[in-house]
């Protein structure tokens, strides 16, 4: 006899792994069709803006919306892809969505974007910091004769 010995199974209940494959039940690629793929971005500050720069490769700048709401930056494209049969394809169709959280309210007016080979670019303008002052605030003892609640 050749080969690696024999295994004990000790349940009646089969083994997918052994029947699907090592990638059952998360089955590669497999999306439900409600998900939005997540977009690649990064983020850099930096002379007076923050720039959010969002990889969407093949898309038209047509497809593609930016939604600002307070301090939140939401891009959304979708691909549809073609009606052709396709002996094999690895491209990505559908909608692809990232919001990303900036650290301060976004002044909206002032948001600009462009798009070229493939990046999405959003120049965001850091606003000016509220200047605040911290002081210590002076507790004092209520007299009785203040008239003051006690509950």
């Amino acid at each position: 006899m050749t080969g690696a010995p024999m295994e004990r199974r000790h349940s009646l209940v089969p083994d997918f792994d052994t029947w699907f494959g090592r990638e059952f039940p998360g089955l590669p690629g497999w999306r439900p069709a409600t998900a939005a793929h997540s977009i690649p971005v990064e983020v850099t500050s930096g002379g007076g803006c923050s720039v959010l720069r969002a990889e969407l490769p093949g898309m038209d700048p047509d497809d593609i919306t930016l939604t600002v709401d307070d301090d939140l930056i939401t891009v959304r494209a979708e691909h549809s892809g073609s009606t052709e049969d396709r002996d094999h394809s690895e491209f990505r169709y559908g909608v692809f969505r990232r919001t990303v959280r900036f650290p301060d309210t976004i002044p909206a007016d002032a948001v600009e974007a462009s798009y070229a080979d493939g990046i999405l670019t959003v120049r965001v303008p850091t606003p000016a910091r509220e200047t605040r002052s911290a002081r210590t605030i002076p507790v004092r003892r209520a007299d009785e004769g203040d008239g003051g609640d006690r509950s």
